[in-house]
């Protein structure tokens, strides 16, 4: 069955495109983008778009699918979910699952159920060191064989710096992005949130900037020399922001890039009033200076990707003190929204901007063929209705995890309809 999209506003960062017409999927693959196009009527799906945006389908370098090990988390069906709703059609997953992904039989675990039980494109990365122990590189060369799209030691930097180097030699001949997670372990501590005077207020240990400054700035340097391609994972500083606006001064802005996530340009620790678990995430909120600088660094582009760190937990595992709860948010459902509110809405990025950041510079990193529409490249596509605004209700997210500060937040841009590999993987019920 074919889906022709009508009337609505395509947006294509790839190829500049921003215009109203009519779009037909099938097969796959984008079979056709022009005007008052036909279809048929017994074995095709007519979706109308007037006043709606039509966009490639989002792809999240970063999220936590918890499968193998602790599937009561998350697992790759329920997090499929969670990402088809956010209009998510491809995601990387990160390897600090129990055990942890760091063998070609574990990629190829998740790549055989994602088969069976996803509705989207799930690309499991793999880890740098056996056991994310950082005292012996995994099997590198075997999981990229495998299908690993890239390496990652997620959850935990890996300190010992010549065991790193080697990993992103290997990445670098392979030409493979390293997703590099960045922080001093022994300069966190036991620290649950940003450590400046609101840590003070609610008497709780602090997690300076520099816990995260100087691991990026290590990594950066150690990309410089290996050639390896690296993407810095989750950014939250001010340092990291000005960081990136110097490599992409450089000219090695396509290889060496990084990313931020909803919570750190829209949240800062004022907005936590008491000691709520549901605000601790790693990195944590920083201050409004730090805001404001990765913001600017999204609109100037020297921080060329939006993605989540979608991390779900049970309900146990957030309870009583930031001090002792798990680290990690969901964000997968919210994303767009969010991101469509706290940037588009308010002049700071354009629509294109937006889909360049949550689409195609993904799909650049990844070496993807889709995050654009182009007749002939995947059908994997949006429809959002800019328009529509409600508040966000963490009892109707699909993922088993509820964990969200933004819980009764009001937004605006709501997915109406995901369609993956031109086959309709989530459609809003009519309200």
């Amino acid at each position: 069955m074919g889906i022709l999209i009508r009337g609505g506003r395509m947006i294509d960062a790839a190829t500049k495109m921003d215009k109203i017409g009519d779009i037909y999927l099938d097969e796959g693959i984008i079979q056709k983008i022009g005007d008052n196009l036909e279809f048929n009527e017994r074995t095709d799906r007519l979706i109308e778009a007037d006043g709606c945006l039509v966009l490639p389908g989002l792809i999240d370098l970063h999220v936590h699918f918890r499968d193998p090990g602790q599937e009561y988390k998350e697992d790759i069906k329920s997090g499929s979910e969670a990402a088809a709703r956010g209009g998510v059609t491809t995601v990387v997953a990160m390897p600090n699952t129990s055990p942890v992904i760091d063998d070609p039989d574990r990629v190829d675990y998740v790549k055989n159920k994602a088969a069976q039980v996803s509705g989207i494109h799930v690309l499991q990365a793999g880890a740098i060191t056996k056991g994310e122990r950082g005292e012996e590189l995994a099997d590198i060369e075997g999981m990229i064989k495998a299908g690993a799209p890239a390496f990652s030691e997620d959850g935990k930097s890996v300190m010992n710096t010549r065991i790193y180097r080697e990993g992103m030699k290997i990445a670098a001949e392979h030409n493979v992005p390293v997703l590099a997670h960045c922080e001093d372990i022994n300069l966190r501590g036991n620290g649950c949130m940003n450590d400046d005077e609101n840590a003070k207020r609610l008497n709780l240990p602090g997690i300076c900037n520099s816990t995260e400054d100087v691991i990026a700035a290590r990594d950066v340097l150690l990309a410089f020399e290996t050639g390896a391609r690296l993407h810095l994972c989750h950014c939250s500083t001010y340092a990291v922001a000005k960081m990136m606006e110097m490599v992409q001064e450089t000219g090695k802005g396509d290889r060496i890039t990084a990313e931020t996530c909803p919570h750190y340009f829209t949240l800062t620790s004022d907005d936590i009033e008491r000691d709520d678990p549901n605000f601790k995430m790693n990195p944590p909120l920083r201050t409004r200076k730090d805001l404001d600088a990765l913001k600017r660094a999204l609109k100037n582009g020297a921080i060329k990707v939006i993605s989540t760190d979608h991390a779900p937990h049970s309900p146990k595992d957030k309870e009583g003190s930031m001090k002792t709860a798990a680290f990690g948010i969901v964000g997968l459902e919210t994303s767009f929204a969010i991101s469509y509110t706290e940037l588009v809405e308010t002049g700071m990025l354009t629509i294109m901007d937006l889909v360049e950041k949550m689409s195609l510079n993904p799909a650049k990193i990844l070496g993807l063929d889709s995050g654009t529409l182009q007749e002939g490249h995947p059908a994997d596509v949006i429809v959002v209705d800019p328009n529509a605004e409600y508040t966000i209700d963490k009892n109707k997210f699909v993922s088993k995890g509820k964990n969200t500060p933004f819980h009764g937040h009001r937004v605006k841009g709501k997915i109406l309809f995901t369609i993956c590999d031109s086959t309709i993987v989530y459609e809003a019920e009519q309200e």
